[in-house]
């Protein structure tokens, strides 16, 4: 089955307004006839083309729920998962744009000063500029709140010096959400401060890994040798950067569920059809227990962990707590998806196993989201945590 022949997913999360299931349909169709047929192209090439995102823009894919200002539609973030979901399933790279213009896209619209906010994030909002979160380093990957890439003060603002490691689209992004330290390193989060950098100052450079998925997308380490960054390109108070990410975190959590969960549907949609189709010993493969009952339990555990990741979405337009709910989308969803796709490429024999097909890419790309923005361990210390706090509550 090539990939212009892919069965898009037509189950409907219920709960969506109208307008919300006619956005979802438009996003839908860009991403079968555009997203999808490029899907393995997209990753020998090593990029995201500049044309797609420029096209996302144009159709107002991009950062839905930043204020009309900065360039969005001002919509709810229930929409902006819709949004990343459909984008998803033609394309999981892809959907990288989405998830990072709105973690990052968050922190700069609160923190920034408003007129250097209006100047920028209109262009990633647009698709003509990507930007990317550099926050882990070296040193420590889940311990986030032990940096030492330094931000000294001069008179002009800030100097960088240092190194942020396995940075997504780190050689392709125009800006970076630095986190550096200005404080002691004994200070922890209390000493760490968030910075927009443009990544065309002098000063920065970036390698590439040589990664087993996400080819598109990529990541890789920015070097700061000296880096100038003017004080007004502080976000927020000095001190309280390490604060604003983790913030972000609960929204951008339930969107990699989201993610990766687009990839098991389509990979499901699919299945089912090949094998209602394929024909073995006399009678077609559905007909079997054995290949339909692995695929029905998937069914029922991609719908639930679909609804928790909607669920989080939802209570977070409310203003209601929902960190334990965003850790559970997050170690909970790669993970399913990264089976769910396996069982798809079994059902499919040799053919699956062939790179002819998506599901050994699909495969590849998933499993990265078993580490990056936040381990299962660490995703179930969290869940641990506020589960104890209310009990003790």
């Amino acid at each position: 089955m090539s990939a212009t022949e892919r069965t898009p997913a037509t189950s409907v999360f219920f709960g969506l307004t109208a307008d919300q299931i006619s956005f979802r349909a438009t996003t839908a169709r860009f991403a079968a006839n555009v997203l999808a047929p490029n899907y393995k192209k997209c990753e020998k090439e090593g990029r995201i083309s500049p044309q797609v995102r420029r096209q996302m823009g144009e159709l107002g894919l991009i950062g839905v729920e930043f204020p009309a200002g900065y360039g969005g539609l001002g919509l709810d973030h229930v929409t902006a998962g819709v949004v990343l979901e459909a984008i998803a399933e033609g394309d999981f790279n892809v959907a990288y744009i989405q998830l990072l213009a709105s973690l990052c896209g968050a922190i700069v619209a609160r923190h920034a000063r408003p007129e250097i906010a209006a100047a920028i994030l209109p262009r990633v909002v647009s698709g003509e500029q990507l930007i990317a979160l550099a926050l882990t380093e070296p040193q420590g990957g889940s311990d986030a709140a032990s940096l030492v890439l330094k931000a000294t003060r001069d008179d002009a603002g800030y100097v960088l010096d240092g190194e942020k490691t396995s940075i997504s689209i780190a050689d392709q992004a125009d800006w970076a959400v630095v986190f550096a330290r200005t404080g002691t390193v004994a200070e922890r989060a209390r000493g760490v401060s968030a910075f927009l950098v443009d990544m065309k100052t002098p000063g920065i450079s970036c390698t590439r890994f040589s990664d087993l998925g996400q080819h598109a997308v990529g990541r890789g380490s920015i070097f700061f040798d000296k880096v100038p960054v003017p004080a007004a390109h502080r976000l927020g108070a000095e001190g309280s950067g390490f604060l604003q990410v983790m913030q972000g975190f609960d929204f951008s959590r339930a969107l990699i569920g989201l993610q990766c969960l687009a990839v098991a549907r389509i990979s499901l949609a699919e299945t089912w059809k090949y094998v209602k189709e394929r024909r073995a010993f006399g009678k077609p493969l559905a007909d079997n227990q054995g290949v339909t009952f692995p695929l029905a339990e998937a069914e029922t555990m991609v719908e639930a962990a679909r609804l928790l990741c909607y669920r989080t979405l939802a209570a977070k337009d409310a203003g209601a707590p929902h960190t334990r709910e965003a850790a559970m989308c997050k170690w909970w969803a790669p993970k399913l998806a990264f089976d769910v796709v396996q069982t798809c490429l079994l059902l499919h024999g040799h053919a699956g196993w062939s790179v002819d097909l998506p599901f050994e890419q699909r495969l590849r790309d998933v499993l990265g989201l078993q580490i990056g923005d936040g381990t299962a361990q660490i995703m179930k210390l969290i869940i641990a945590r506020e589960t104890l706090r209310s009990v003790a509550a």
